[in-house]
């Protein structure tokens, strides 16, 4: 799995388990619309530091516990 995947998995995943939608990072977290789409939706071939530190500051995680699941463990180059 390529790193922008597990991204886009992982911010699925956080969102499901806190019922929350896209439109509560877009609203709550400054991050643009499309931006949110673009990063859940993988069609980003890449995903700035700034923007994840967003989704977890908006959704009440650190970098670090954002990034402790197996989704990184063995990525692709």
């Amino acid at each position: 799995m390529k790193l922008t995947e597990a991204i886009a998995k992982r911010v699925i995943k956080l969102l499901a388990e806190r019922n929350l939608s896209q439109y509560y990072l877009f609203k709550n977290g400054g991050v643009p619309r499309s931006t949110v789409s673009d990063v859940v939706n993988n069609k980003k071939k890449r995903v700035s530091t700034e923007t994840i530190y967003q989704i977890c500051s908006t959704l009440g995680l650190s970098l670090s516990e954002f990034f402790n699941d197996p989704l990184f463990d063995n990525l692709e180059d």
